[in-house]
């Protein structure tokens, strides 16, 4: 399997365990994340800042992050971004404490933002930002 497949798919495996509505924040074209999470029967959303063309059967949604549309974001257990810009992580965060939900970025490389929040290990490292039931205090 490809790198960056291998990274998606271990990525939409491990939310698909964990939780029943997830939304993909900046999708762009990779949609291989999303698909693994639809085919687990979970209720999944994608975002991005342009219009994509992402397979059919995944809900997608023009949206920017810096100025969301929050009723895009209501019910989601968690919000997800796979190498997002370094940028975009402090309006994640916002986003996520604003509806209630975790917070999980895979960053490219060895980036993170602040002290990386509170890693994952689910084949690859996920940084949790923010948790709907304990805030990480490590980040702000």
């Amino acid at each position: 399997m490809g790198g960056h497949k291998h990274i998606e798919t271990c990525i939409g495996t491990y939310i698909a365990s964990r939780y029943t509505s997830a939304i993909e924040v900046g999708i762009g074209t990779n949609t291989v994340a999303a698909r693994v999470i639809r085919d687990a029967g979970k209720n999944i959303r994608c975002t991005d800042v342009r219009q994509t063309i992402p397979d059919e059967g995944l809900d997608f949604f023009v949206d920017d992050v810096f100025e969301p549309d929050f009723s895009l974001y209501s019910g989601a257990e968690v919000i997800y971004a796979i190498r997002p810009a370094i940028e975009m992580i402090p309006p994640l965060i916002s986003l996520a404490r604003h509806t209630g939900a975790d917070l999980l970025v895979y960053h490219l490389g060895f980036e993170r933002y602040g002290n990386g929040g509170r890693t994952l290990d689910c084949g690859v490292v996920l940084h949790q930002y923010y948790s709907r039931e304990k805030p990480s205090k490590r980040v702000t």
